[in-house]
């Protein structure tokens, strides 16, 4: 179906934070798959383990016990503040098994008028009718019907607004540590510590979303992890995997205490494919220094981008972010920007608030980023007519009139 508006471009192999097009063209990704990619392409501890389980079993069912998807949560969950984890293939999956866990708490703790949660606006949670409803945009939502019950998007960041929607049918406060698809947009530690007494005070479930964050992206192994405050549960997905297609939901014992033998399942969540690459994708993540190094990456990356941002007022407005998800702020349409720089063979992709998303695998080299820099450099020159390094104030197009 052609539900992708997809650029003229394929690709037929890829090492690290490259990738060789069809047409034997090499570029640097700076996009790893929309945050997929994090420990880049064909990394060799994360082949070998797909290559190894591939030879012995692919799927048995979870009618019977799987050893590797126990290890696999088992290292989740010592990683992290949860107890249970469930798997599933996606992170719409993790997220819609979010919100029956969160309802299904309150059922079982009688309270089964409670099914209603509160969301932000701009927020993105996937693409199912549950989980399109938790995020609330129109433009998503149009044209399938009736709009999933059970949910109230308040203005992002907007503490006074949340208060009022809490009634006696809330189950829950779902929340992006960190919104990406919205236009990397931080939300302030001071909101989640709020949120996270509102929850307490009124026993909600919190949710953080961190199918985009979680797995290193933001410099640590979770988002949650530098912002103080701990959530009851939380959907996981895209780099869980290193790449290949897996989800999942790691709550407290509490928090899951509803979810018992018939009231969710997945039949191809937790096979042993998936659950080679999660626990590869540990191995690497989880040897010391790993997350020292890529936040040392992020913080060479941001200055250099910041040097950018002055060369360039008038396209770039902002630099924001967390670790290796960063954020432009563009002046110009950003989808001018994603094309000039795939035009200089680097791979970037657009968010909300005219955002482009800057997501390079965690592996990237200091090398790396500065070709990186260097690429970012010369789209800026092309679309502001100002040679590259050179200065954004002399004269240059003005954004409305950028072709």
């Amino acid at each position: 179906m052609p539900t992708f508006a997809r650029v003229n471009l394929a690709f037929e192999r890829g090492e690290g934070v490259w990738l060789e097009a069809t047409n034997g063209e090499r570029y640097l990704d700076f996009t790893s798959g929309v945050a997929v990619n994090a420990l880049g392409h064909a990394h060799p501890h994360l082949v070998a383990a797909l290559t190894a389980q591939a030879q012995k079993l692919w799927h048995v069912s979870n009618l019977y016990e799987i050893p590797e998807d126990e290890r696999a949560a088992q290292r989740l969950c010592e990683a992290s503040f949860a107890d249970v984890v469930f798997f599933c293939n996606s992170g719409a999956e993790a997220v819609e098994c979010a919100i029956k866990t969160a309802r299904k708490y309150q059922s079982a703790n009688l309270r089964p008028e409670r099914y209603r949660i509160v969301t932000f606006e701009g927020a993105f949670h996937g693409r199912t009718l549950a989980t399109l409803a938790a995020g609330g945009q129109k433009k998503y939502l149009d044209g399938f019907g009736p709009v999933v019950e059970g949910f109230d998007q308040v203005p992002f960041g907007d503490l006074a607004a949340a208060k009022r929607v809490l009634g006696d049918e809330t189950a829950a406060i779902m929340i992006e540590p960190l919104m990406g698809e919205g236009g990397v947009r931080v939300v302030e530690p001071s909101l989640l510590r709020a949120l996270r007494e509102l929850c307490d005070q009124h026993d909600l479930m919190l949710i953080f979303d961190e199918v985009q964050t979680g797995m290193g992206r933001t410099g640590d192994l979770f988002a949650y992890q530098h912002t103080g405050v701990t959530p009851d549960i939380m959907p996981l997905a895209k780099a869980l995997g290193g790449g290949f297609p897996v989800g999942a939901c790691l709550a407290t014992r509490e928090a899951a205490k509803g979810m018992t033998p018939g009231t969710h399942g997945s039949t191809f969540g937790g096979n042993l494919l998936a659950m080679s690459t999660v626990n590869a994708t540990l191995d690497v993540m989880l040897e010391p220094g790993f997350f020292d190094r890529v936040k040392h990456i992020a913080l060479l990356f941001k200055q250099r981008l910041a040097e950018i941002k002055d060369r360039y007022p008038s396209l770039i407005a902002e630099v924001r972010g967390e670790g290796l998800l960063i954020g432009l702020r563009a002046l110009v349409p950003a989808g001018q920007l994603v094309d000039a720089l795939r035009a200089e063979n680097m791979l970037t992709v657009a968010a909300g608030d005219n955002v482009v998303r800057l997501l390079p695998p965690l592996i990237v080299s200091e090398q790396e980023i500065g070709e990186g820099i260097a690429r970012l450099d010369r789209a800026c020159a092309t679309l502001s007519r100002v040679p590259a390094g050179g200065s954004g104030k002399a004269t240059g197009a003005k954004p409305e009139a950028v072709r």
